[in-house]
């Protein structure tokens, strides 16, 4: 028990300035000798003393004047001896920082209080001496210096404010609203309007001769489908999505996906006009993810040196190709969902002269547009707008009745040329708009003058009228995708334009939110699910030595033990082992390994799995090597090894690459993995990483049983017998628009091929007279005990 403190002790601190404060909040006063009253009333031992009939104020005052001096000093001191504001007397719980700063947030009984104490202070500017103004650093050149290692949209301090920032691609980029926005984002994709600053998707411009240019994208796009010269997407109304191979390599050298425009040419409107000359001089675009920018950019060239050096053996001396860098001259927008046709109509007005009659009937039936699903895919429709600062704040266009139900009026024009022709092509009309004409605080002088506050300023003649590009862009198949626009513009009117989208009542989208469309629609999200390319090395090696650090820093307890679970490769999938390129002995499941470059895939097999050596293609692509995916049309001849090689020898022709010989199947099937999607059973979710195994042909009865099942329950759980694991996922979750879970990955080629012989084995059919396209697997996650049954089938693998 601690001693009391004695009297003569000397006070503590706090008894201190409890008297202090005490003797401020005090009111001296004067101790007097006993005195007659002044001018006494009448006193009687009937009744009380009287007061005077008459009082003089000055006497009585000067008699008063010490009172009322103690009475000002005490108020005085009490209110300066106050060391806590009105928010600041609250308990904890009701304690918030904007208390101080929003007298809504403090309770009744201390506002008045709060809002005298809120009350500006007439305080002198501090004003910096001269000399620090002189050397003070403008803002621009603060944020420019900021930008040393990374590059910022234009957007980016609206982007900054409100979401979570990271350096990617050698950009500075949003992931993710800070607000809880996963649930809102993912409704207003299907149902409203969410927008995403894609501004960092490089563009290549490509100028040259028409059968020059055709010759270039045939040696570099992947050959399955309509070849990217066909006169389709050459007239310039059309948008093409494709992949980007490495030159004479192909099945093998996948690099990325691209979209592919042409510049309009000056045909007439009619989509059978005749194809313009091969001579003639044309432009293209070729849209690209910035973390391959380099590697596309010397595909490019390399490509180009072949088609110039191949005319130049014919005797076309003369023949020219320009390659151009776009990254900073052009900014895009991806506006998707249902409302994103109004809410374009809405935020942006064009310019009368110079309009077409096919772009008016267009403008007209675009509020009535429920999804641009209807339209043509990769529509490209060219135009002129108004500034939009100058119809701020815009109104959406609101959608005329349809009679039936869900269903989208019908588009009264079609793709064409001449819908599709903008300035935002030529270099010169870039170059006058690098920057708005008027600042905002001109256009708002403009709108306060105005005798009707509120109303839009019509457009003078001084005003900027800016190109566009809209181009239809879907994610996924029209049934279950997203839909909307890509909207192209020329570089500095990013916000501009984006204040206007963003005052419609759409939401804003990062990363995250891009990926989880890509998701929710069932494609692969590039890079994340193409396994197999340097772009998805990089990438998962950055996040796995994240995972891993920050699975070390948690305490034994409270992290899974990946050894005792079984998990062979918990931070990276090991394709090399699922495709026997690789010992799984050597896989070490303990965190400490050897460092590894990003996207270093080249092991060499061990002897007892490669009995053949690999052999080496015209451009060095070593077969059998690494891994590469097999996707599109071969999955279909994948079976019977003649067609397969002759329908890959087919392919190379279109490239102009040299026939592989028939023993080489055998090494590109040992090394492909076939992009797959998963759909659990019953309950249950595959994440990230989880890993796929085969069924056993004595667990096919039962699991066909537990599938078929009408339980909530049925299927939810396999027995977790160690197998053989087959592939990985690459992205798994809740799905929210299937209200289950989903999950897309890749497994070996020859396991997809021994599901099918087993898928008609069990079916007791005879060989050959059942197609099977779904495949039931099982799978497991990283970090779980329990196996899930799961169905199987080969992703479509469309751009996303």
């Amino acid at each position: 028990m601690a001693v009391k403190r004695k009297p003569e002790e000397e006070p503590s601190g706090r008894d201190k300035k409890k008297i202090k404060v005490k003797n401020a909040r005090t009111i001296a006063v004067q101790n007097l000798p006993t005195q007659a009253p002044t001018n006494p009333g009448p006193s009687t031992s009937k009744g009380p003393i009287r007061l005077p009939g008459s009082l003089d104020v000055e006497k009585f005052v000067e008699a008063r004047s010490f009172e009322i001096d103690a009475m000002h000093k005490a108020m005085k001191t009490a209110s300066s001896s106050s060391t806590q504001r009105a928010w600041q007397a609250l308990p904890r719980h009701l304690r918030r920082r904007a208390a101080s700063h929003d007298v809504r947030r403090v309770p009744l009984r201390l506002r008045d209080k709060a809002v005298a104490e809120m009350d500006a202070v007439n305080k002198k500017k501090r004003s910096l001496p001269k000399q620090g103004k002189n050397k003070r650093v403008p803002r621009t050149e603060k944020f420019l210096l900021r930008q040393r290692d990374k590059t910022w949209l234009e957007t980016h301090i609206w982007h900054a404010k409100r979401m979570k920032m990271e350096d990617v691609w050698g950009y500075r980029l949003a992931m993710h609203p800070t607000e809880k926005a996963f649930r809102p984002s993912h409704r207003a994709a299907q149902h409203g309007c969410i927008i995403h600053d894609a501004s960092y998707l490089a563009l290549i411009e490509i100028s040259g001769a028409l059968g020059s240019l055709s010759d270039l994208l045939v040696l570099c796009c992947d050959p399955q489908g309509q070849p990217p010269g066909a006169q389709r997407y050459t007239v310039g109304s059309r948008a093409l999505d494709t992949h980007l191979y490495l030159p004479g390599q192909y099945p093998l050298g996948l690099t990325c996906p691209i979209t592919i425009i042409w510049k309009p040419a000056d045909l007439p409107n009619q989509t059978t006009a005749p194809p313009p000359e091969p001579g003639s001089k044309r432009t293209v675009w070729l849209m690209v993810h910035p973390c391959v920018f380099d590697t596309a950019f010397e595909i490019i060239q390399s490509c180009a040196s072949r088609t110039l050096a191949r005319l130049n053996e014919t005797g076309d001396t003369s023949a020219e190709i320009e390659i151009a860098d776009l990254r900073t001259r052009l900014n895009i927008f991806e506006i998707m969902g249902p409302k994103s046709s109004q809410i374009i109509k809405g935020a942006l007005s064009p310019a009368a002269a110079g309009q077409k009659d096919d772009f008016a009937s267009f403008w007209s039936t675009l509020g009535d547009l429920q999804s641009t699903g209807s339209l043509a895919p990769g529509m490209i429709i060219g135009s002129k707008v108004h500034d939009p600062r100058l119809k701020f704040p815009p109104k959406n266009a609101k959608p005329g009745p349809v009679d039936i139900p869900l269903q989208s009026s019908p588009m009264k024009v079609f793709p064409s040329a001449a819908l599709a022709r903008s300035e935002i092509w030529e270099e010169a009309a870039r170059a006058s708009l690098k920057q708005p004409r008027y600042k905002k605080k001109d256009i708002d002088d403009r709108k306060a003058r105005n005798l009707i506050p509120g109303q839009p300023l019509a457009p003078q003649r001084q005003d900027d009228r800016i190109p566009i590009l809209l181009v239809q862009r879907s994610v996924g198949s029209v049934q279950s995708g997203t839909h909307g626009w890509m909207l192209i513009i020329p570089a500095g009117w990013s916000m501009p334009f984006f204040s206007s989208l963003t005052f419609t009542g759409s939401r804003v989208g990062g990363q995250r939110e891009r990926q989880t469309q890509a998701f929710e629609a069932g494609v692969p999200y590039f890079p994340r699910d193409y396994p197999s390319i340097p772009a998805y090395g990089a990438q998962i090696s950055k996040a796995a030595d994240e995972e891993e650090a920050r699975w070390m820093r948690t305490p034994a307890a409270k992290k899974p033990n990946f050894e005792k679970l079984g998990t062979r490769s918990p931070w990276r999938a090991d394709w090399e082992v699922v495709l026997g390129l690789k010992d799984p002995e050597s896989q070490l499941v303990t965190t400490q390994r050897e460092a590894q470059q990003p996207g270093d895939e080249g092991v060499q097999p061990p002897q007892d799995t490669a009995p053949e050596e690999p052999e080496d293609t015209e451009d060095g692509a070593v077969l059998g090597k690494s891994p590469w995916l097999l996707r599109g049309a071969l999955l279909k001849h994948m079976s019977l090894v003649p067609e397969f090689i002759k329908e890959i020898n087919r392919l190379r022709t279109r490239r102009s690459e040299s026939h592989l010989d028939f023993k080489d199947a055998d090494l590109l099937l040992r090394s492909a993995l076939v992009p797959v999607q998963l759909i659990p059973c019953g309950r249950g979710v595959l994440k990230d990483m989880s890993m796929i195994y085969m069924l056993e042909d004595h667990e096919h009865e039962a699991a066909q049983k537990l599938a078929r099942s009408d339980s909530e329950d049925g299927g939810e759980v396999v027995s977790c017998d160690k197998g053989v694991i087959i592939g990985y996922t690459t992205t798994g979750g809740f799905c929210l628009s299937r209200g289950r879970g989903h999950s897309m990955g890749a497994i070996a080629a020859i396991k997809y091929q021994a599901l099918v012989v087993q898928a008609r084995r069990l079916s007791q059919g005879p060989p050959g007279s059942t197609v099977v396209s779904r495949f039931l697997v099982k799978g497991r996650n990283r970090d779980g005990q329990t196996s899930w049954l799961a169905h199987l089938e080969a992703s479509n693998f469309s751009q996303s």
